[in-house]
């Protein structure tokens, strides 16, 4: 090779180098999302935005640095299980489980791929990590609740509705906090001589029929504990609520905004944004393992005047002071 040619090459070398380099570092990433709630569900598309719009903010953005596949499950186990699979089948760099009840089908499917979720109670109790200081494995991300405020619920409900001496409470029976919110409320009734009454939600029927039946009975009222399955009904059991005169305590704002009673919970789009943090520092480099889990900062009572005085109730004024939000 003559001299001029091999220094020419070298050049060629330099500058290539700096170049693959370049393009190692600006590849276009890849995270996954498997929102627990419907595509067409307003809450669901809310919490979605709110995630993406803060990874633009951060700089990363669709069809441009990375790459985003969502599926929703809809409040389904069978779809929860095989989005999962298919998202981890697509090796993203990381994946957002919005909503406690596909982190369990994702560390199914994966224990190597990073997992930040949101709308999770006590993680630890779950399984899914080691600690929330230290979760140790590859998921982190940001609890709703501690299942002792779900004692709350029944608090609440007796509070506005004294006579209250029996409570329906609608949960999730396959998921953890489907029983670990009920173990709480159940800790509590005793105290208040409520009576409790598990209704394990499963489909629109099944909680049309067990409300119905559950009604029969005077003095009955209802507390509506967190899963995707609530949400995802929250218009029959708003519905059932009050076509059976029977004072409800929700688990999240948006029950009440649509014609509930009364809500008590944290802020579900926050966590969203705040996850978006949390890929983006994944992104980066850094580990879930090494990312503590974090609690909510704030809890929410909301109150529906409205539909008090349409169930002959009235909200003591020390309830009323209580409240973060009056809906009249």
């Amino acid at each position: 090779m003559r001299r001029r040619e091999f220094i020419a090459l070298l050049g060629g070398i330099a500058v290539a180098r700096p170049l693959v380099a370049h393009a190692q570092h600006d590849r276009m990433r890849r995270i996954g999302i498997l929102m627990a709630l419907a595509a067409d569900d307003s809450a669901g598309q809310a919490r979605f935005v709110a995630f993406v719009q803060t990874l633009q903010e951060l700089g990363w953005t669709d069809g441009r640095n990375v790459r985003i596949d969502t599926r929703w499950a809809g409040g389904d186990a069978e779809r929860f299980r095989r989005y999962a699979a298919e998202l981890v089948a697509l090796a993203p760099d990381v994946i957002l489980a919005s909503g406690g009840t596909g982190v369990g089908a994702l560390l199914q499917a994966s224990r190597t791929v990073p997992i930040v979720f949101t709308q999770t109670q006590d993680p630890v109790g779950a399984g899914y990590i080691d600690s929330l200081a230290l979760p140790g494995g590859n998921a982190t991300g940001f609890t709703n609740a501690e299942y002792g405020a779900s004692g709350k619920y029944l608090e609440l409900l007796k509070e506005i509705s004294p006579r209250t001496a029996r409570a329906a409470v609608l949960r999730d029976p396959t998921v953890p906090q489907g029983i670990g919110q009920f173990g709480a409320i159940q800790a509590v009734a005793p105290s208040l001589g409520v009576e409790l009454r598990p209704i394990d939600v499963h489909d629109a029927k099944e909680i049309e029929r067990a409300v119905t039946a559950f009604a029969r009975s005077a003095n009955g009222g209802l507390i509506v504990t967190g899963s995707a399955l609530t949400a995802l009904h929250r218009n029959l059991i708003i519905t059932l609520a009050d076509r059976y005169k029977l004072p409800a305590v929700y688990w999240e704002r948006f029950f009440v905004t649509n014609g509930g009673l009364i809500s008590y919970g944290a802020d579900s789009i926050d966590p969203h944004r705040r996850a978006a943090g949390y890929v983006d520092r994944i992104l980066k480099g850094e580990k879930p393992a090494d990312l503590p889990v974090q609690a909510p900062t704030k809890y929410e009572l909301i109150i529906n005047l409205k539909t008090a005085k349409a169930l002959g109730l009235e909200v003591p004024p020390t309830l009323l002071a209580r409240a973060d939000e009056v809906i009249e």
